[in-house]
């Protein structure tokens, strides 16, 4: 059976899984759209700090927990097929991948409302930590630990 949400460490959940999970869904036949979201690390921050890194860990079961509620609760919705989220771990370098969420569903109208709340309640509920290490305009270069509202 496919996994439909949970933390991985980098490289260990190619995107083309994701797509291959969705796509041998025994109800995939009722999709007509699906959608994806993909997280990246952003180069800046809000305050224009040059983003060196960031480190991602979490409290891995009661994020994979977190995140199958989510997606469960999510599937509930109408004309929705299946909602995926698969957050990885690890140190990444700017531009690299972080989070993919998928929904798939019967229509385009049904699936975006769903792939936005997705993201949003993932970025409230999951125990995820970041670790944004920066340098700032004076140049030097600093590590601080990132929370979800502060950095939207």
């Amino acid at each position: 059976m496919a996994i439909q949400a949970r933390i991985h460490e980098k490289g260990k959940f190619p995107l083309l899984d994701l797509m291959k999970n969705v796509k041998d869904k025994p109800d995939f036949q009722k999709a007509g759209a699906i959608t994806l979201f993909i997280g990246v690390v952003r180069g800046e921050t809000l305050k224009s700090e040059k983003v060196q890194k960031l480190e991602v860990e979490a409290y891995e079961e009661k994020a994979n927990e977190v995140l199958a509620d989510i997606c469960n609760d999510l599937k509930r919705r109408k004309g929705i097929v299946d909602v995926q989220i698969h957050h990885l771990l690890g140190e990444f370098s700017v531009g690299e991948d972080l989070v993919y969420v998928l929904v798939a569903g019967s229509h385009r109208k049904n699936v975006f409302p769903v792939l936005e709340e997705a993201v949003d309640r993932y970025k409230k509920e999951v125990p995820i930590f970041k670790k944004e290490y920066i340098t700032n305009r004076k140049g030097e270069t600093t590590a601080y630990w990132v929370t979800e509202h502060k950095a939207q």
